[in-house]
């Protein structure tokens, strides 16, 4: 579907939305959040299951859900937990496993629900923030490395239920405020106050958090972890802003930050940076 088609339905969206909120904000709003929370793609291509299918399986069983995992395991060396973000999955992290592997690291890395092998249709940070805890409880990794709503879910994980297993962190591209997330899928559907207004309510019943609530650039102040912070200048899907405000409430971190290479931050410059961060002393 060409951009200009997706830009109509979006709008028919919105507009369909307005329209059922004249009758029930919360309708509205159960309705807007699905369409928010539902990926188009994600699902694992044929090439990307060869890729996998070279890694020791795993489904674990997390809120409702089968989650897929994947290890790689050659030597003793440290684990590390790899978390994808939004439309993507385990494949993702090739170029990183790649070097991880050189280095004898013990790989683990998962396909959030809604994406690759995992179960459902949908996908929030309050659902991966729950599967990422759970996998962490379980494979006590002691690296943990995130991308986009990855990176935000593994942050508002080590703040819901901190791990003693946990010695490092890497945010890459991850966003930090649910209102400004809000303010952009409000311009791109075109929806109006009362759809705002019903999703707010909704989010405070459903999560206990309001939109202007829930901020991990406020969170992130009890996380005592070492962290790395990778976020480029012209990102277009989280802005920079967003790693800046992370980092300046998070003490033990450091913020990377990049020029041209856009969002997705797999690059072998990026990796490097990673590999060296984790190998430190």
């Amino acid at each position: 579907m060409s951009a200009k088609a997706l830009k109509i339905l979006a709008l028919a969206y919105g507009t369909y939305f307005n329209f059922i909120a004249v009758f029930s904000k919360k309708k509205a709003a159960i309705k807007a959040f699905t369409l928010f929370c539902t990926p188009r793609k994600g699902k694992l291509l044929p090439h990307q299951k060869d890729y996998l299918n070279q890694f020791n399986k795993e489904v674990v069983s997390v809120v409702d859900h089968k989650i897929q995992t994947y290890h790689w395991k050659e030597s003793d060396g440290p684990t590390v937990l790899l978390c994808h973000g939004w439309e993507s999955n385990a494949f993702r992290w090739r170029n990183l496993i790649e070097k991880l592997q050189a280095k004898g690291f013990h790989i683990i890395s998962f396909d959030a629900p809604g994406h690759g092998a995992s179960s459902g249709a949908h996908l929030h940070v309050p659902i991966y923030e729950a599967c990422t805890s759970e996998l962490i409880k379980k494979y006590q990794p002691k690296y943990v490395i995130g991308h986009s709503i990855g990176g935000l879910a593994l942050l508002y994980s080590l703040y819901k239920s901190p791990q003693e297993s946990v010695e490092k962190v890497v945010s890459l591209g991850a966003p930090s405020d649910l209102e400004d997330i809000m303010n952009n899928y409000q311009k791109l559907v075109g929806f109006n106050q009362r759809v705002l207004d019903g999703l707010d309510r909704y989010f405070q019943e459903r999560f206990s958090f309001g939109i202007d609530e829930f901020s991990m650039a406020k969170l992130i102040k009890s996380v005592n972890k070492k962290g790395l912070i990778v976020h480029d200048l012209g990102d277009r899907i989280a802005p920079y802003q967003a790693a800046v405000a992370i980092h300046a409430n998070w003490q033990n971190a450091q913020l990377i930050t990049t020029e041209g290479l856009g969002h997705s931050l797999h690059q072998d410059q990026v990796n490097d940076q990673i590999i060296s961060f984790l190998e430190a002393s």
